[in-house]
């Protein structure tokens, strides 16, 4: 007798699952674009005060990853890390913003857009 053929559904709902968790979300890269890499709040982030109930005391903070770290060793590795500079490249493209998903879903507004009589030449 041979073995069953198994779907492997199993797993893909599990993976999707822990996708989804919100135990372990960090910040979005459009909250990281507008907010977090305005000059004055990144400042503000680098040199936060002491807080005893996050890691390395809130001393050392990656800005674009939105992580604290135990140490200035462990966070210098990071800044090296393939993780780090994926999520650099991912910042430098611009934020989707609603506008565009409006226009991509067809409801931009009336005076952009051009009507069919001017797309298409008349027959002479």
């Amino acid at each position: 007798m041979g073995r069953v053929h198994r779907s492997r559904i199993h797993k893909s709902q599990r993976d999707i699952h822990r996708a989804s968790r919100t135990r372990a979300r960090t910040r979005d890269l459009d909250q990281i674009q507008l907010i977090d890499l305005d000059p004055k709040n990144r400042a503000a982030l680098e040199a936060q005060p002491l807080d005893f109930e996050k890691p390395g005391l809130a001393q050392h903070y990656c800005v674009e990853c939105a992580r604290y770290f135990e140490t200035d060793v462990a966070l210098r590795s990071h800044w090296k890390s393939k993780v780090h500079k994926k999520r650099c490249r991912a910042l430098k493209e611009p934020a989707y913003t609603i506008e565009e998903s409006e226009r991509a879903a067809g409801l931009g507004r009336e005076e952009k857009r051009t009507s069919p009589s001017t797309l298409m030449p008349t027959a002479v």
